[in-house]
């Protein structure tokens, strides 16, 4: 069996085991924390929104130093440095301490955890791309449904910071001894190709042939920022409504219990989306995808709206299981689709540091809009409008074109 399939395997273990440091499990300590500390709801948010912005920053260094030294050194250091920071929750007395403990869980949880094991399935699949992200996200599936849960287990039983403690145990032993066995950075270190192919790419021959720049254009790109922009709605979006889902159910005379408990639909379906997606993508490409992913997500707010029962509540984060299960193979495999393998952290770690600026944005107009209006639907009506916008960018949007050269040199005919 081709190796490539065992770094699936690590990756999707890692990415399991980032759950600490996403909205998906803080969600379900947001209300302890209030409790225990004393800090509003807008406050709280404004702690995420400013944390977050610390994993957009150090995203985009951390992939450059992948390219540098490779995945495998920096998930060993992250590893660590991720349970320091569930710790460091634990241990929190004050604002301050909490934002350095969870700027630490947002930055190495959320974001460099996660970019190194997508660059890490990147490098080792080409053309069966897709089913590999598809296979890996099945981590992220899984963690949507075990943390929550648990989490919550643990929170009743034991306390919330007793609950943190416990599972930054959980990651580290998970993360740090895979990645020490397991993880190779590139087939060509072990004498392989991408997907076990007996040679490298079409792609990558026809790029060396026309002697393809070594860096492409990233900031400097209007199709780029087209393109990142547009892949950050689903993050603003679903993080915002994630990050209030306990206050949002209960709004809706639904309990914290079920709010909790909803992540495990959200799981299955995101789980199904995300293969039937991978399959899918290897062969439609990924715009046709991410359209078909907005339309999921507009669909997703019309039903948070209108919340009124626990039928409706299943539908709602089923739909928006959908929706996210097939975002996440788009991000895994579109920026390596039109810029290729070399220095891919450059490309996908700025444009992570986009999508995770517009995660820390969420969930704060989020909050201000409820406790201006009462209620949070005036402010899922007003992003009712992003996935519409995000379809128009995605149409502007021509990357490759002009970040890097693709085309088959033209050779003299022979004698």
């Amino acid at each position: 069996m081709f190796y490539g399939w065992a770094i699936v395997a690590a990756s999707g273990l890692v990415v399991f085991s980032s759950g600490p440091g996403q909205s998906y499990v803080f969600s379900i300590f947001i209300d302890s924390i209030i409790a225990d500390t004393g800090l509003s709801r807008p406050g709280i948010s404004a702690l995420y929104m400013a944390s977050t912005g610390v994993s957009a920053v150090l995203v985009a260094i951390v992939s450059r130093l992948a390219d540098r030294y490779g995945p495998r050194a920096m998930l060993v250091a992250i590893g660590l440095g991720f349970g320091g920071g569930c710790f460091g929750m634990a241990t929190a007395t004050n604002i301050v301490l909490f934002y350095i403990a969870f700027a630490s869980l947002r930055a190495l949880g959320q974001g460099s955890l996660t970019i190194n094991a997508v660059l890490l399935v990147n490098q080792w699949f080409v053309s069966r791309r897709g089913k590999a992200i598809a296979m890996m996200g099945l981590g992220a599936v899984l963690s949507n449904g075990a943390f929550p849960p648990v989490a919550r287990a643990l929170i009743d039983g034991i306390g919330w910071r007793e609950a943190y403690g416990v599972i930054g145990v959980a990651s580290i032993l998970l993360i740090v001894p895979v990645t020490l066995l397991v993880v190779r950075n590139r087939p060509e270190d072990v004498g392989l190709f991408p997907d076990g192919a007996d040679e490298p790419p079409a792609t990558e021959v026809r790029r060396a042939r026309a002697g393809a720049p070594r860096e492409v254009r990233v900031f400097s790109s209007m199709s780029f920022w087209l393109l990142a922009l547009s892949l950050g709605t689903p993050g603003l979006v679903s993080t915002a409504l994630v990050f209030h889902q306990t206050s949002i159910f209960e709004e809706s005379g639904l309990s914290a219990t079920l709010a909790a408990g909803v992540f495990i639909v959200f799981a299955a379906s995101s789980a199904v989306s995300s293969l039937v997606a991978g399959f899918a993508v290897d062969r439609t490409g990924p715009k046709q995808l991410y359209a078909f992913t907005m339309a999921t997500l507009l669909v997703s707010l019309v039903l948070a709206v209108a919340i009124n029962s626990v039928f409706m509540a299943v539908a709602y984060v089923l739909v928006m299981g959908v929706a996210g299960g097939c975002h996440h193979i788009v991000q895994g495999v579109i920026w390596a689709h039109y810029y290729g393998r070399h220095g891919l952290g450059r490309v996908q770690g700025s444009a992570m540091t986009i999508n995770f600026c517009a995660s820390a944005i969420g969930p704060l107009p989020l909050a201000l809009f409820r406790d201006l209006s009462g209620t949070y639907t005036l402010g899922m009506v007003v992003m009712m409008a992003l996935p519409v916008l995000s379809v128009v960018a995605l149409v502007l949007a021509r990357p490759g074109d002009a970040e890097v050269v693709d085309a088959t040199p033209v050779t003299a005919p022979e004698d």
